[in-house]
């Protein structure tokens, strides 16, 4: 097969599942795993594939800022929406908890609520709810270089040992049509295997983040179960996501 024919057939692919592995284009194709990382430079060097560790994604993507300056972003609606977050919990519950900026904020309200035992990979989350009294349990693993959180295969192992009731997860993106997205891979990878070991997964996204997409997609719309956003969120894109199948707050 022809070099032009495997990058077409790359691309056909991408655009139906918004991102690829390199093991799966290495089978489908027939070629070697070195083969295709050469297709991958030379698709990501004239602007049509980004390239991520074990794959590519669409170069669409909306792109994150450091967590820092995140943390200074959006505060009223992140506050609004926390608010509204914690009032889907009851005391005695198990949840897990992934790492954000959003999520950090809504720490600060989950510490209000008494009996709630939390199992978290952000460093933010585990410090505030700490602080607060609550039963914590941080995730081991290698520590991220933006985002104070761990991550890896230690942190996906340690997390397939829990059953909770909710997951609490903050997207970079979230779209009716297209699903939830982060900008990047480990972070999806914590986010998705956190929401398997729920009851009821919960997406916690403010107005600027609906609508959009990014690199790394997470999960359809319909396998999200409740969406809290903010009061500037468009009503047209929220009866799009309640037509999805999913609850909004």
């Amino acid at each position: 097969m022809w070099a032009k024919e495997r990058h077409q057939r790359i691309l056909s692919m991408l655009a139906a599942n918004q991102q690829v592995s390199a093991n799966d284009l290495a089978g489908m194709l027939g070629v070697s795993r070195e083969t295709v990382r050469r297709d991958l430079v030379d698709l990501e060097e004239i602007g049509k594939v980004a390239r991520v560790h074990g794959g590519a994604v669409l170069p669409e993507a909306r792109t994150e800022d450091p967590f820092s300056q995140r943390m200074a972003t959006q505060v009223r609606a992140k506050s609004e929406i926390a608010k509204k977050a914690v009032g889907l919990i009851q005391p005695g519950q198990s949840i897990m908890v992934d790492a954000g900026s959003t999520t950090a904020v809504f720490a600060r309200e989950l510490a209000k609520v008494p009996g709630v035992s939390v199992v978290t990979n952000s460093l933010d989350v585990a410090t505030t709810l700490q602080a607060g009294g609550l039963d914590v349990l941080l995730l081991g693993g290698r520590i991220a270089a933006d985002v104070p959180a761990t991550m890896g295969e230690l942190t996906l192992s340690e997390i397939r040992r829990f059953q909770v009731d909710l997951c609490f997860s903050a997207p970079v993106a979230l779209h009716p049509a297209k699903g939830a997205f982060f900008y990047d891979l480990q972070e999806a990878e914590i986010s998705i295997a956190m929401a398997a070991q729920a009851r009821h997964t919960v997406v916690l996204a403010h107005h600027t983040k609906l609508g959009a997409t990014s690199r790394v997609r997470s999960w359809e719309a319909a396998e999200i179960g409740t969406l809290v956003t903010n009061r500037a969120a468009p009503e047209t894109l929220l009866e799009q996501f309640r037509g999805a199948g999913v609850e909004v707050v």
